[in-house]
């Protein structure tokens, strides 16, 4: 299973980003968590059998909603996500 963290900068919250994010991520049968940070950001965990997925959802976040302006992305542990959500930051992993 392929897992990986990314933290979006940008116009991102407030702009439906979040949202954008749990479409995307369920059209592809992605799992995972997107959640607003404080400072402004938002960060997700993706999880997928196939890398190639996550890279092409990664590729359609950089075009979201708002204004991104960069995507940070890092390997991360597998952590069997069932389905994908938008959660709280205090519901972090």
């Amino acid at each position: 299973m392929a897992s990986r963290r990314i933290v979006v900068s940008g116009f991102v919250q407030g702009v439906g980003f979040r949202a954008f994010v749990l479409g995307e991520a369920q059209r592809l049968g992605v799992r995972g968590r997107v959640w607003n940070r404080p400072d402004g950001r938002v960060e997700a965990i993706l999880e997928h059998e196939d890398a190639e997925t996550l890279d092409t959802l990664i590729q359609r976040i950089g075009a979201g909603p708002g204004r991104v302006d960069s995507v940070q992305v890092s390997e991360d542990a597998e952590h069997g996500f069932s389905d994908f959500q938008i959660t709280t930051p205090q519901g972090q992993v």
